[in-house]
């Protein structure tokens, strides 16, 4: 039996931030694999600056070295336009592509305390929360100031299905803080952000002019 590490996000543009943090997870969690899951940019909750080409383009050049890595297109083009927008129905979905395996889906501690936030109205929770808690597992990565323990503990959802084996969290050391906004800012004040993301993708960008002010490519 293997171990699957689901990374969704925009990764928009994908940073050197996210490969460290990936591999770092990999290494600490002894995950046989890392999918990197872009979101797709008719996501209502997200904002996208560049298009899924681009987007895919750039994650395909990130990763191309790194056979640990890969990237599922499964938002992007499988999920896509369709009503199937939450989180239970893209960890279904893995689940049934490696069914031998266990799949981890992989989030900050930002996300964990949003899914059953006791402070939000029901209506405003995550859809579908209690059988994603029930049916499946996660690695959470540690935010400044977000006592992890806490939030389970302050959720009836989330402390009544941690049998110690559902939340894998990795509290130490991924506190480095290089967004995906800072880069687009960067290059839209015409910055130099050539080191915080792969060379690679650094170039695509520069030539196909993306994030530059007023432009949405």
């Amino acid at each position: 039996m293997g171990k699957i590490g689901v990374y969704g996000s925009s990764f928009d543009p994908v940073t050197n931030v996210h490969l460290w943090t990936a591999s770092t997870i990999a290494h600490r969690a002894k995950l046989d694999k890392v999918i990197f899951l872009p979101c797709a940019d008719n996501r209502i909750d997200k904002q996208m600056k560049t298009s899924n080409e681009h987007r895919w383009d750039m994650l395909g050049l990130a990763i191309e070295d790194n056979p640990l890595f890969e990237v599922s297109d499964y938002e992007i083009n499988k999920r896509a336009g369709t009503s199937k927008q939450y989180t239970w129905y893209t960890m279904e979905y893995f689940k049934q592509q490696y069914p031998k395996d266990d799949v981890y889906f992989i989030m900050g501690a930002d996300l964990l305390e949003d899914i059953d936030n006791q402070e939000l109205p029901v209506h405003l929770r995550w859809k579908l929360r209690e059988k994603l808690i029930a049916n499946h597992k996660f690695i959470v990565m540690a935010r400044d100031g977000i006592d992890m323990l806490k939030i389970i503990s302050k959720s009836p959802l989330l402390r009544n299905y941690d049998n110690g084996n559902k939340f894998h969290l990795i509290d130490k050391g991924l506190s480095m803080e290089i967004s995906s906004t800072y880069i687009r800012d960067e290059f839209a004040m015409g910055g130099e952000p050539r080191y915080l993301l792969p060379g690679q993708c650094y170039q695509y960008i520069v030539d196909n002019k993306l994030y530059q002010k007023e432009s949405k490519s």
